[in-house]
């Protein structure tokens, strides 16, 4: 770890949350060298037996590199992660087909989400000026004066007063409720009509049931199931499906039935049993897209990651948009010169309309995934973009490089990809057109022998008429 600034009189700072956007900004702050303190509801996971909450596989991009890599952490990550280069989609028949993600050796990481968090909190408590709480939950806090009172698990209640309030709690957050209660603050949530179960592909023979490299995908129209490469050979599988479908499932069978149907390759990689255990080990669980705005009260409080703006699974792009916060205020801090009375609103002004175009993104790849990769316009359009960008590479760049291998800002990529849209539907439509006029007017100046074109009619008719006569019989 980098050794902190010194300081004359350093600032509290206390982040609510010890998750991996809490203990994240743990280190950023502490690296600054302000008196950071965390205080998680949860105990501490790296000692409990059991880890509560989401075990969604994540993955790791571009934007959470260029994060980590700000506290010297990137390195330690990403060395247990599992590149992936490319979807891998799997038909109904069984045929898999690659689509890669960009250019050769770009590559999302398969990351362990409770590992991430345990590295994040044990690099976070190695800085001397920083302190981390457990099973302290957050009861009051005044955006006037800072203070705050969290309630431990003894029963006892816990008073301190902060210079800096971080809101790093989660989709849920307790912090964003005293937003909630102050006027112009805008906030909107969205439920989908769709849950997520997680199933486990255990390893054969001691390696990975599918090839690893992949994110893979069975897109089957209305939902789909995914699976991400763990370390342990094992693949984690995410079913999403809307939550009526879940319900229709009540026994073992018709587990069994509707994999049959849908995903009959995973049934022998999965396991019959494990199958049927997995599917009511727990329920189906929701998925909901938070949208707020501003970001900030005062001077004194911010909110950052899933409490800011919590979105759906289908970029992955939520823990890096939750990382790129912290790196984004850590950049406005060194322009502003550490003053919380500016920082905070520049942070909302600058953060707002990437987070709410992530956002919406989020919500349009669950339909490119479950759908639109199983479509020919899907993947010619693909093609073309990758021939368009490797040929200009500074006037066209497909979305998802944007997004996940570069950058740019959130809300720039996708008035990029709308622009770049016109501007490929419209070559691809006169080039299109000019292949008919261009065909037309040499049919006119070379018209073909309507002699010779007849025979080939004729025999064409016939075998026709040689198909029709035994389905006759058969109707």
């Amino acid at each position: 770890m980098e050794e902190t600034t010194g300081r004359s009189t350093k600032k509290k700072v206390v982040v609510v949350g010890g998750g991996l956007v809490g203990a994240l900004n743990a280190c950023f702050f502490a690296k600054r060298g302000f008196d950071v303190e965390v205080f998680e509801t949860r105990e501490d996971i790296r000692i409990a037996k059991v880890v509560k909450g989401r075990s969604i596989n994540l993955a790791l991009s571009h934007r959470g590199r260029q994060a980590l890599k700000h506290v010297g952490m990137e390195e330690k990550i990403v060395s247990k992660g599992i590149p992936m280069h490319a979807r891998m989609i799997h038909s109904l028949s069984g045929k898999q087909s690659p689509i890669p993600y960009g250019r050769k050796g770009q590559f999302i990481l398969s990351v362990d989400r409770a590992n991430l968090n345990k590295e994040l909190l044990t690099a976070a408590e190695i800085y001397p000026n920083t302190r981390l709480n457990f099973d302290h939950k957050l009861q009051d806090w005044s955006a006037e004066t800072g203070l705050m009172t969290f309630a431990r698990s003894d029963g006892s209640n816990e008073q301190i007063k902060a210079d800096l309030i971080v809101g790093c709690d989660g989709a849920f957050s307790a912090i964003r409720k005293q937003f909630l209660r102050r006027s112009r603050f805008n906030y909107s949530q969205t439920y989908i009509p769709h849950g997520y179960m997680e199933l486990t592909m255990p390893p054969i023979n001691g390696e990975f049931a599918m090839k690893p490299n992949y994110l893979h995908i069975w897109p089957r129209n209305t939902f789909m199931m995914i699976a991400l490469p763990n370390l342990d050979k094992t693949f984690t599988c995410t079913l999403f499906m809307p939550f009526e479908e879940f319900e229709k499932i009540t026994t073992g069978d018709e587990v069994i039935e509707f994999f049959q149907k849908y995903f009959p390759d995973t049934i022998p990689l999965i396991g019959v049993d494990a199958l049927k255990t997995d599917y009511f080990r727990l329920p189906a669980q929701a998925m909901v897209s938070i949208k707020c705005s501003p970001y900030h009260i005062g001077d004194k409080c911010v909110l950052m990651g899933d409490a800011a703006h919590a979105v759906v699974p289908f970029y992955g792009q939520g823990m890096n948009a939750g990382f790129e916060d912290c790196l984004v205020f850590e950049e406005i801090m060194d322009q502003l010169n550490e003053d919380f009375s500016t920082v905070l609103p520049e942070y909302t002004r600058v953060r707002v309309p990437d987070d709410h175009a992530i956002a919406d993104l989020a919500m349009y790849n669950y339909v490119e995934m479950r759908a639109h990769v199983n479509s020919k316009w899907f993947l010619f359009r693909k093609r073309v973009d990758n021939i368009l960008h490797f040929l200009m590479p500074k006037t066209i760049t497909p979305l998802y490089t944007m997004v996940t291998f570069t950058r740019t800002r959130y809300h720039e990529a996708v008035d990029s990809w709308h622009w770049q849209n016109k501007v490929v539907n419209r070559g691809l439509l006169l080039s299109a057109t000019g292949a008919v006029l261009g065909g037309s007017y040499l049919l006119i100046k070379n018209p073909p022998d309507i002699n010779k074109l007849m025979v080939p009619a004729e025999k064409m008719w016939d075998r026709l008429v040689a198909l029709w006569t035994p389905l006759r019989t058969l109707i």
